[in-house]
């Protein structure tokens, strides 16, 4: 249903926002994970081929979108014996009838095969500190934890502690069932969230994010937790470590700008209803 999708479909090529695709940043501002979804379900829809995986998602986020008829156009930038890469632009009609192009990247498919001989290094398990809460299966409800613990009150979580989200993404549209995929593009943008959110809520917003796999997620959650916050000037970069039930599968990194004049506070404000929230 469309309540529960960040699109409605228009045409076959094109998709209308739905309530779950605005954001806090402003009353006709879509939300990152809204935008990346399109891009990511637009891409792997024209562009999946037996054998090849989706390896990296990139997307630059520099017009705010709007809720205004949403295309996707897709191009093959290059085609090889192990590496596909995919172009894509995300384009929006405005009241004037002009197409607005708020957001463009790449998408790398890479074929699949065998890993090299020998062992390499990877963080031992004993240090990894994410660990899912314990969520009943029909509670899809984001989860959101910090030093002291898990909660599903963001207000709870306005500090400066390293943060950490367990989630269920929502769809692109009724027609268009969530695949991993897509379910990692849309946790990962939360790594603006994680890695930017502390005393008294958001302040910065992210201008790009990239999405890198190492194997597609498993279940219905996305697990992400900040690994680093670095800001000066008005500047920030963060990156975050992506989970799923079976453990890390990859990685998200965000840049992102001062916009202190709407900074969001999670404890005045209604959070954003990306995930499955029923």
């Amino acid at each position: 249903m469309a309540e529960h999708t960040f699109f409605t479909r228009d045409t076959a090529s094109r998709y209308l926002p739905a309530p779950r695709a605005f954001s806090l940043w402003g009353p006709d501002a879509l939300n990152g994970p809204a935008v990346c979804a399109v891009a990511a379900h637009a891409v792997e829809t024209g562009h999946t081929r037996a054998g090849w995986r989706p390896a990296r998602f990139t997307i630059e986020l520099f017009k705010a979108a709007r809720g205004l008829p949403t295309e996707v156009r897709t191009r093959v930038a290059r085609s090889g014996g192990r590496i596909l890469v995919i172009d894509f632009d995300v384009l929006q009609d405005d009241p004037e009838s002009r197409e607005v192009l708020v957001a463009s990247g790449v998408t790398v498919f890479l074929r699949e095969g065998t890993n090299p001989p020998g062992s390499r290094w990877s963080r031992p398990a004993a240090e990894l500190t994410f660990a899912a809460p314990i969520v009943d299966d029909t509670d899809a409800h984001p989860r959101f934890g910090g030093d002291a613990g898990w909660t599903s009150t963001m207000a709870d979580m306005q500090h400066a502690e390293r943060k950490r989200m367990w989630s269920a993404p929502i769809p692109v549209a009724p027609d268009s069932p969530l695949t991993a995929f897509q379910r990692a593009v849309i946790g990962g943008e939360s790594a603006s969230l994680m890695t930017n959110w502390g005393e008294g809520g958001i302040g910065f917003i992210n201008c790009d994010l990239t999405v890198a796999i190492a194997r597609l997620p498993r279940g219905t959650r996305i697990g992400i937790e900040a690994d680093s916050h670095w800001e000066a000037d008005g500047i920030s970069i963060g990156t975050a470590s992506l989970y799923d039930e079976a453990g890390p599968f990859g990685s998200a990194a965000v840049t992102a700008v001062e916009n202190s004049r709407a900074m969001i506070d999670f404890a005045t404000l209604t959070p954003p209803i990306w995930t499955d929230q029923a």
